[in-house]
Parts: C-alpha cells; structure tokens; sequence
C-alpha cells in the first residue's frame, strides 16, 4: 500500500448532457500584452533560434514576464497600438549544455544568450519521454527479463519518473523507468513489474543503469478495468441526466483572454510551465464606485507529490509536476458535457514540441458560471403578524483545466465570488486515489 502526501500551495464530479454546441474561442493575434504566444510567434521563436543553432531541443517557450509598472500604465490607458516589448524566454539544450535565451518579437533577433551552469535541469519534453520508454522493450537484459517472469514482451508499457535530488553535488540528466503489464486492461499502474531498476541518461539517450534484484508476480488484471464501455454487470445505481439552460445568456464576456462577469475583471494567460494564469483580476467596489485590484498575476508554482515509501521501487518518487514536466505542457483537451457543463465556454491555446513547432491545444481552457447551494437565506418569525423568507442562489465563475502526470488528472479551478473572493482549487483523481484540496 502506496502511502501518498501531496503538498499543494495556494468539487464533485456532476455529469450533464446537452444538445448544447459547444462554444469555443480560437487564439487570435495578441490584443492584450500579457496574452499567450500566437502560432505564429511559436514559429518565429523557432525560427530564430534555428538560424542561430542547426539542433535545438526546446524545453520552454513562454512569454517573458513585462515589467509591472508597464502593464498597469498600459492597463489604465489602454491604447489602441501595443507598445510594450513583447519577448519571449526559452530554455533550450544545444549541444548537450542548457541554454537560456531571450528573444524580442518585435526586432526578431536575440537579446541574450546564457547558458545555465548551476543547479537542476530543463522540464521534460514529451518527445524525449516518447524515445526514452521504448529503450528497454530493444535492450536484451530487460527482455531476458521480462522473459525470466514468463510476460510477454509486447504486452510490456513503460513510463518515465524523474530521479529526485538526494544531495548530490554532481549530477546528470537522467531519468527511472518503470515497466507496467498491460493485456487486458488499460489500467497499467496497478500492474507494475517490480524488482527492476532502469535508469535512462537523456542526453546520450541510453540505459547506464540496469539492476535486476529480484522476481515479484505481477498483479492480475481482474476487477482493474475503469473504462465505462467496458464494465459488465452488477452495475451502480442509474444517475439520471441533468440538462441546463439561461435563457438570458452566460452572464459573462471573453474579449480575446479578457473576461469580465458581475463585478469582476480579469486576464486569462496561458504558460507552458505554469498553466493557466490569471492576471490583473479587480472587482468594482459599489460603495466607492471605483475597481479594486484584488490579484496581479496568480498561478499554480508547484504541485509536490512525494511518496514518502522508502522501497526500492518508491523512495525516489518526489515529483514537481510543474517544473519537471510542466502544467501547461500537460495540459489537455477537456471534454464538453463532461469536464465542463453545456454553460461553458471553451479558450482554446498552443504548446510546443522539442523542435518548437506550435501546437494547437483545444479546448485547453473553460469559462462558465457554477450555482451552486445556498449563498444566504433567513427566515424572520420574531415579528408578529408578520413572515419573512428570503432565500439567494450562489453563482459563482469557474476558470477550469485539467492537468495529467502520469496516472494523476488534476482538475484546477479557479473560482470567482460574487463577494469578492478568489478561490483557487484542485481536485486529484487517478485509477487509484481521488483527492481534493484548496
């Protein structure tokens, strides 16, 4: 039994079905400084950086962070032309050394070029992760291995898990794989194959590392199957179907990433690392007639998961999801009806690959308004001859993702109050485990 914390700074799941069509809102050319990267300045970034370096593996692309005192001048003013620098930060490895470089837009060229010597290294890309698992399925220690345990090779799956950092000084850029069962079901977590250790060196792209300690029987795929299409009979109870409708309209705007509903106003970014950002979010204060700056910029730093097992197979597992393999990159499409209810409205955005070509991300982002419970009721009986009920509905504005690592699909909220409030949160569920926390 895994024992799990999760550390986390800074909902139930409710199925409704629609006939709905489904609004999504398409990335135009930036209209706010602090929007996210077009395609097109995805491919500018690649283009430069590719004219400076023949063999580039992008690990990060992101907007660089304007100065404040230029966004809120430019926030107050609003003027019809852009004129804050747009420049974009990108750490890359180039002949086996991390690079971090800056680029500025508007005179495409580079404005620096650093390359990193201290501590840690580049975020995973999801490419290199897609070369690193094939390796032990070509390896003839592992498939004298796999053959050892009578499993059949092609039946093997395996996963990258970042090593950890246990003090040393020196250290390279590798990577543990674990190799699961899959045959009949798609639920390979529960299915490892213990007693092998696999380390991967990721920049010479081979196994340095092969340990195997000893033989464990793979947990059988009975009962491990969660795909609805394929349960069999005795089934739960049948849930029915809920169906939502405003008449009226949603009772909010998107203006390119810019929002506004009730009282509030606010920016919706978008980072390869850190995900969704919120920005410059006011609330316009009724008494003093005027808006009131409640966040500049907020978004997830780190989302912490270490084991705390210390097994052969566990006691290195300490991720950093955000910095290792990046909430924006993880992020992924969300189902209409499903993730997100018929209310909604969808932002679509782009990531990058390891050769910095642009990808279209949809669905990444929805917008809709939540009713939830009760937001305030009284009954007064105290005044005779008199009864007074009064009863109001809580509608609150939800700014969703989800982010997936691995066997983990976190679902962040970022929740707007009518009152005033921001609350942001996230709701953890695998094949195994189901965990909220704000």
């Amino acid at each position: 039994m895994v024992s799990t914390t999760i550390k986390f700074a800074l909902f139930s799941a409710l199925t409704l079905l629609s006939l709905q069509a489904v609004v999504s809102v398409t990335p135009l050319h930036f209209q706010h400084p602090l929007d996210p990267l077009t395609k097109e300045e995805y491919s500018l970034v690649q283009k430069i950086v590719l004219h400076k370096y023949p063999k580039v593996a992008f690990h990060y692309i992101g907007l660089d962070d304007p100065e404040k005192d230029a966004i809120l001048k430019w926030e107050s003013f609003k003027p019809s032309v852009i004129t804050i620098p747009r420049k974009v930060s990108v750490i890359a490895i180039i002949n086996g050394q991390s690079h971090e470089i800056l680029i500025d837009l508007r005179l495409k060229s580079i404005v620096s070029d650093t390359i990193y010597t201290g501590n840690g290294f580049p975020t995973l890309s999801v490419d290199e992760q897609t070369i690193a698992i094939e390796l032990p399925l070509k390896y003839p220690p592992f498939i004298a291995s796999v053959q050892k345990r009578g499993l059949n090779l092609s039946e093997v799956i395996c996963s990258t898990f970042t090593m950890g950092w246990f003090g040393e000084e020196k250290s390279t850029r590798t990577a543990r794989l674990d190799c699961f069962m899959k045959e009949t079901t798609v639920n390979i977590y529960v299915r490892p194959i213990t007693g092998i250790t696999i380390v991967v060196d990721l920049g010479l792209m081979k196994i340095v590392e092969y340990h195997d300690r000893n033989v464990e029987e793979v947990p059988t795929a009975e009962n491990t199957e969660y795909q609805l299409s394929k349960q069999s009979p005795p089934f739960g109870p049948k849930q029915h179907s809920l169906a939502s409708h405003q008449p009226q309209g949603p009772g909010f705007q998107i203006n390119g990433h810019s929002v506004s509903w009730a009282n509030w106003k606010f920016h919706i970014g978008f980072d390869a690392r850190a995900g969704v950002i919120i920005s410059l979010a006011s609330i316009y204060d009724l008494e003093k007639h005027k808006s009131r700056r409640v966040l500049y910029k907020g978004y997830i730093s780190e989302l912490f998961v270490p084991y705390q097992d210390p097994t052969e197979e566990f006691y290195f597992k300490t991720f950093f999801d955000a910095g290792e393999y990046g909430f924006g990159l993880s992020t992924v499409s969300l189902i209409p009806n499903r993730d997100c209810p018929p209310n909604a409205q969808f932002i679509d955005t782009y990531i990058h690959s390891a050769d910095g070509t642009p990808i279209l991300l949809k669905n990444a982002i929805c917008v809709f308004e939540q009713y939830n419970s009760i937001m305030w009721r009284h009954t007064e009986t105290g005044i005779p001859n008199e009864f007074i009920e009064e009863s109001r509905t809580e509608v609150n504005l939800i700014v969703r993702s989800v982010v997936t690592v691995g066997n983990y699909d976190n679902i962040v909220d970022w929740e707007f109050k009518a009152s005033g409030s921001i609350k942001p949160a996230t709701k953890t569920k695998s094949s195994q485990l189901d965990i909220s926390f704000v």
